[in-house]
């Protein structure tokens, strides 16, 4: 495996992935994103949900893959959409606090937390990064057996080992200074967690 790339995180099939996610702007929707905020796209991937998640919040968006061939299809997916981004960053995730300038509203890691070997470690690089209150999303898929989630015809998505609950993403996410918002169900195979970063007390007290 090339180092930083993680297990299991190859971007799938556009025919199978558009059947399975037909309006990933609505996803992005539900999951709380709306106008005015600054979001991190980490793992980006080919741009699938970054396009959409550019136009609802007018291009605050950074959006971070360590795959050079993802980041120029990302980059065409934006034109395709005709939208932007604040910048598209080809660097390894887990160095984000490295890679912007300033504090963001939002990151957003979709469909590849299953496979980040410290999960823990990266729900604190996205803390790091993020302003007091600020909110963590992880899109996961529902620990089902990989044979029940059946797409286009065939079983889709990662080792059915490799599957987390909602509860085992809020343990690995908690530690690195979140608390759990809520969890959104995203039929048919996928949720939302959504965690808040933490307020420091004297900053708290302030308010």
């Amino acid at each position: 495996m090339i180092e930083g790339f993680f297990p299991a995180t190859a971007m799938p099939d556009k025919d199978w992935w558009a059947a399975l996610w037909p309006s990933p702007e609505a996803v992005l929707r539900a999951l709380g994103i709306r106008p005015g905020m600054t979001v991190v796209d980490l793992c980006c991937g080919d741009g699938y949900f970054t396009a959409p998640l550019a136009r609802i919040v007018q291009g605050q968006v950074y959006a971070v893959d360590i795959d050079p061939a993802m980041i120029e299809q990302c980059r065409a997916a934006l034109d395709a959409a005709g939208a932007s981004v604040l910048s598209l960053i080809c660097a390894d995730a887990r160095g984000l606090p490295d890679l912007l300038d300033g504090e963001v509203d939002c990151v957003l890691i979709a469909n590849t937390f299953h496979g980040v070997p410290d999960k823990t470690g990266m729900a604190m690089a996205a803390a790091r990064v993020l302003r007091p209150g600020g909110c963590l999303i992880v899109v996961n898929w529902y620990p089902l057996p990989r044979e029940r989630t059946v797409v286009v015809g065939e079983p889709r998505g990662p080792r059915t080992d490799m599957r987390m609950s909602p509860e085992q993403v809020r343990e690995a996410v908690e530690p690195a200074g979140f608390v759990q918002d809520r969890v959104v169900d995203l039929p048919p195979f996928h949720y939302g967690a959504i965690f808040q970063k933490e307020v420091p007390e004297q900053e708290e007290k302030r308010r």
